[in-house]
C-alpha cells in the first residue's frame, strides 16, 4: 500500500518511502534553551530566533524542551508552545524531538502534546524521583512506545541505569529507536552495545553520547562506535561546535586536541564550579552572543558574576581557536 495515498501502486509507478526518524538523525544534535522574558514568562519570539539560528548554523536535529530547555520548569501549555514553535521554525528541514518525563501517565500526556504540535519523536527523560527496577523501566518505555504514537529515544542518566539485557529488549521493541547515555560508564556502555548487537541483530538502534559536554568524551565514545552526540556548546557557540564535529568525524586530530585543551576542558572545569551550570552556563553563553533568552527558572540559579566573566574570556578564546 502507498501510505501517503492509501492505494496499491500501479505497475511501473515509482514507489517512494520517507526515511524514518532513526535514519534522519545525524550530525550535531541541537538542544535549544527556552527563552524567558524579564517577568519570567515564556518569550517565544526569542525562542524562535534561537531555534532558527541553530538550524541555519547546521544543526542535524532540534531537541525542544529537554534538559537544556528546562523541561522541568515548563507548564504543559508552555511546553506545547515551545515544541510547536520549534516545528514551525525548522519547517521540516531537520527532525524535532521533544522531552517527555515524569511518571508514565504524565510522560504520555507530554508525548501527546508533542505529537499534536508536530514533533517527530520524543526524548524520554528519567522518571521523576523513583528508583525503579529493570522490569518497571522496561514496562515504562514500552508503554511510551506503544501508546505515545511517536518514536522514543530513552535517556539513561541519574536514576535510570539500564542493564545491557534491558537495552537489548528495548532495541527489539517497536518504536524505541535509541539510547542517549548520560552516565559515562564506558564499561557498561560497551557491554550494552555488544548486547544489542548480539541480541537484536539487524535492528537499527542508535546510541548517543549524552554527557553534559559530550565533546570532552567524544574520542572515547567513538572508540565504542557511538558517533552521535548532543552538543550544549552548539547552543551558544555553533562555530566552535561545528569545527570540533568536523575535526572529530574527519580525523583531524590536531584540531580536536587544540579545541579539547584550549576550550572544552576549561569549559567543563568551569561548569563543574556550580550546580545546574549544565543549563545556566549555556543560557548565559547564549545571552553573551547577543540573544536575550533571560535567566533560568527556579530552582536553578544563574551563574555567579566571576564565573560569567570567566565564560566570556573562554568563549572569546575558543572562537579565536577556530578562526585563527
Amino acid at each position: 500500500m502507498d501510505a501517503a495515498h492509501g492505494h496499491a501502486p500501479h505497475r511501473g509507478e515509482l514507489v517512494t518511502t520517507q526515511p524514518t526518524l532513526a535514519e534522519r538523525l545525524d550530525g550535531l544534535l541541537f538542544f535549544p534553551v527556552t527563552a524567558f522574558g524579564p517577568d519570567g514568562s515564556l518569550a517565544l519570539d526569542a525562542y524562535r530566533a534561537h531555534v532558527r539560528a541553530g538550524v541555519e548554523a547546521g544543526a542535524g536535529a532540534v531537541f525542544a524542551a529537554c534538559g537544556t530547555g528546562e523541561f522541568h520548569a515548563l507548564t504543559p501549555e508552555e511546553y506545547a508552545a515551545c515544541v510547536a514553535a520549534a516545528v514551525e521554525e525548522t519547517a521540516g528541514r531537520v527532525p524535532v524531538l521533544a522531552g517527555a518525563g515524569y511518571g508514565t501517565e504524565l510522560a504520555l500526556r507530554y508525548t501527546a502534546l508533542a505529537r499534536e504540535a508536530g514533533a517527530d519523536g520524543i526524548l524520554a527523560m528519567p522518571p521523576y524521583l523513583v528508583l525503579a527496577d529493570q522490569q518497571g523501566l522496561l514496562a515504562h518505555y514500552r508503554r511510551l512506545a506503544a501508546d505515545g504514537g511517536l518514536p522514543v529515544v530513552v535517556y539513561q542518566r541519574d536514576n535510570v541505569v539500564l542493564e545491557p539485557a534491558t537495552v537489548a529488549a528495548l532495541a527489539r521493541t517497536e518504536g524505541v529507536i535509541g539510547l542517549k547515555d548520560g552516565l559515562g560508564d564506558l564499561d557498561l556502555l560497551q557491554r550494552t552495545v555488544s548486547a544489542v548487537r548480539t541480541d537484536a541483530p539487524g535492528r537499527r538502534f542508535l546510541f548517543f553520547n549524552g554527557l553534559p559536554t559530550a565533546e570532552l568524551t567524544g574520542l572515547a565514545y567513538r572508540g565504542l562506535g557511538v558517533l552521535l552526540y548532543s552538543s550544549a556548546v552548539f547552543a551558544f557557540a555553533p562555530e566552535i561546535a561545528t569545527a570540533f564535529h568536523r575535526a572529530l568525524t574527519g580525523g583531524d586530530d590536531a584540531t580536536v586536541v587544540r579545541l579539547l585543551d584550549g576550550f572544552y576542558r576549561p569549559l567543563v572545569e568551569l561548569r563543574n564550579r556550580g550546580r545546574g551550570y549544565a543549563v545556566s552556563l549555556v543560557k548565559a553563553g547564549v545571552r553573551m552572543r547577543g540573544l536575550d533568552v533571560g535567566g533560568v527558572r527556579s530552582p536553578l540559579s544563574d551563574p555567579a558574576e566571576d564565573h560569567l566573566a570567566a565564560l566570556s574570556v573562554l568563549l572569546e578564546h575558543g572562537l579565536g581557536l577556530v578562526t585563527a
